[in-house]
């Protein structure tokens, strides 16, 4: 949800900037913009659209040339998409000017004050208030940007991330963040900014990332200060060495980063559980689980909280936890966690499940949770993003890189991360046979073939969503371990193709939604053999009986449904605990080839962010 992207150095700023921008698209937006300084002026030029009309526009617009600049893509909070609202923004002098992430809750307020001093707004967003009333305070106090910067902070109510540079001094970019990420690039005598380290891979592997309420002074060639924003004490920087590269964040031939990202799920699933999953020994070995074991093994119920796909996931988990543990599990919306008044306690352990580590709801329940005593573990992919650092213990998917807004791998690798935990859990606590045991994890370690052989229908879902791209409305269904997938699976089809499309509980169809059956309406039912089987074939043929169209998906070699359906995809026969990890394949692919026929961008739909970190 919105990218920022800064340099300060020797090169010439606006191909970083510009290339920086392109790799962050994948986060969401609706509008872009650069501010450069040219040695004498900023250049600013700014876009309702695509980084792509940026470019366009850059090029008959205004001079590329300098060696500092920022560049911003906007996801629209305050103020609709247009140019005029678009960052960068000046302030009312022309020699400020600011990126901004996130959402300034006091703004009008701030805005009214403003006014009275003799203030002027273009735009009708918060952050042309925060960088005027930065302006403001250093004229008034006649101070440096660094501590204009930390005084108009302490003023505002909200989150942000943000980047700000004076064209008067233009040996220094000033960044701060709450709420919302921003990494520092370190390289020879330049320095990169960026909303995550994608747009700056390529020139450096070493990386700070800003805690909230932390801000930093970028200086050319003097190095990065970092300060806390509450109290100005200095802070000592932590230099890391970034585990990404180059490859990942490109589409490696691929036509769309989402097509990628399903076909890459059999290598993400073994690196997820690659060297935890020992199974010829009978070991799972996880150090977030095996330091605070007691902490699982006394917790009177886990409490998931998560958002969209992480909490498809958390459903899952949740059976898995209770099939294989024992342990209560209650599964919460994180937006709805936090403002809910929650009964947590010390007893609990609350497991926070986010791709990018960012999300905002989530890292609000986290903060919840701890301040009532509960242990908290991280299930996140992204490593050093705010989850991981806020959670007491976690534990990394390892998926890689997720560019496309709509998760696929990201979903898989949840799922295995939290199966590993229930599984080392119930071996703990004697919930399982040593039979029992052993057979899952022989299983899991066939996961990633089994993906590979489910992906192999690709051509066959391709052809269906052929027959099925022009419906309104899209039914799935699925019981058990698969009600979560038949939720994901809807989530998916709504996301990238904007077709209406619910999941529900199969059992729960005769409660209203067969209401909707008829001759033009498409169902997907997750019939696999293991788990209620016979119940779904009643259901199917409930849905026949009123003529309604089903794409059954089961397991290999099954007769039964495939008499039924009029179309059967079919995926390898694992347990019952693992089959979602191969049902959900299809469904991602069907979502997929829908939208690319409807001529959808499957990578940026619209009103669509990767990582919400506004709430």
């Amino acid at each position: 949800m919105c990218g920022i992207v800064g340099y300060i150095g020797h090169r010439e700023a606006y191909p970083i900037i510009l290339k920086g921008l392109k790799r962050l698209e994948y986060r969401g937006y609706d509008s872009a913009g650069i501010a450069l300084y040219d040695g004498t002026d900023i250049k600013l030029s700014k876009t309702k659209g695509k980084v792509s009309d940026l470019e366009t526009r850059l090029e008959n617009e205004i001079s590329t040339h300098g060696s500092l600049g920022i560049g911003h893509t906007r996801w629209a909070t305050h103020g609709v998409p247009n140019d005029i609202n678009s960052h960068p923004h000046y302030s009312n002098s022309g020699d400020l000017v600011i990126i901004h992430n996130g959402i300034i809750e006091n703004y009008e307020s701030l805005k009214k004050e403003l006014i009275k001093r003799g203030y002027n707004f273009k735009s009708d967003t918060d952050t042309e208030v925060l960088v005027n009333l930065i302006e403001d305070v250093k004229k008034n106090e006649n101070i440096k940007l660094g501590k204009a910067v930390q005084i108009a902070l302490n003023q505002v109510v909200g989150a942000y991330a943000i980047a700000v540079f004076d064209k008067n001094k233009p040996n220094e970019i000033v960044v701060a963040r709450l709420g919302s990420p921003l990494a520092i690039g370190i390289g020879e005598d330049e320095f990169f900014i960026a909303s995550d380290a994608s747009p700056f891979i390529e020139y450096t592997k070493n990386a700070i990332y800003l805690e909230d309420e932390e801000m930093a002074i970028v200086r050319r060639n003097k190095g990065v200060k970092i300060r806390k924003i509450k109290d100005d004490s200095l802070v000592d920087p932590y230099v890391q060495a970034l585990q990404l590269n180059l490859e990942q964040i490109e589409k490696g031939g691929y036509e769309h980063f989402m097509l990628k990202e399903i076909y890459e799920q059999p290598s993400a699933i073994l690196d997820t559980f690659r060297g935890r999953l020992l199974s010829n020994e009978g070991i799972i070995k996880m150090a977030g689980v095996e330091d605070n074991m007691k902490k699982f093994l006394n917790a009177h119920r886990i409490i998931v909280v998560a958002c969209g796909t992480s909490w498809h996931a958390g459903l899952v988990s949740e059976y898995i936890f209770e099939d294989l543990a024992r342990i209560p599990v209650e599964v919460e919306y994180a937006s709805e966690f936090r403002y809910r008044n929650p009964v947590i306690t010390e007893n609990d352990v609350v497991i926070a499940i986010s791709q990018s580590g960012e999300t905002a709801d989530t890292l609000a329940a986290i903060k919840l949770a701890k301040s009532k005593g509960a242990f908290v573990f991280g299930v996140c992919n992204v490593v050093g993003s705010s989850i991981a650092r806020e959670t007491h213990a976690g534990a990394y998917t390892h998926a890689g890189p997720e560019i496309g807004v709509a998760s696929t791998k990201a979903f898989t690798t949840q799922i295995t991360v939290l199966t590993l935990i229930a599984l080392r859990l119930a071996r703990a606590k004697g919930t399982i046979s040593s039979s029992d045991y052993r057979h899952h994890l022989i299983e899991l370690e066939l996961i990633p073939e089994k993906v590979k052989k489910a992906l192999e229908s690709d051509a066959y879902v391709k052809s269906i969503a052929a027959i099925y791209k022009d419906v309104h409305n899209f039914l799935y269904l699925g019981r058990g371990y698969n009600f979560p997938v038949a939720l994901e699976g809807a989530l998916k089809l709504k996301e990238i193709s904007y077709i209406h499309a619910e999941g529900y509980p199969a059992a729960e169809m005769k409660h209203g939604p067969i209401a909707l059956i008829d001759e033009n309406m498409p169902i997907v039912v997750i019939a696999t053999k293991k788990g209620h089987y016979e119940k779904v074939v009643s259901n199917i043929q409930e849905i026949k009986s009123r003529k309604g169209k089903i794409i059954g998906i089961v397991t290999e070699g099954d007769k039964q449904v495939k008499g039924l359906a009029d179309h059967v995809i079919e995926v390898p026969e694992t347990i019952e605990s693992l089959t979602p990890l191969l049902t959900t394949i299809p469904l991602q692919l069907l979502s997929y080839h829908i939208a690319l026929m409807l001529g959808k961008n499957v990578d940026q739909p619209r009103n669509l962010a990767k990582a919400v970190t506004v709430e």
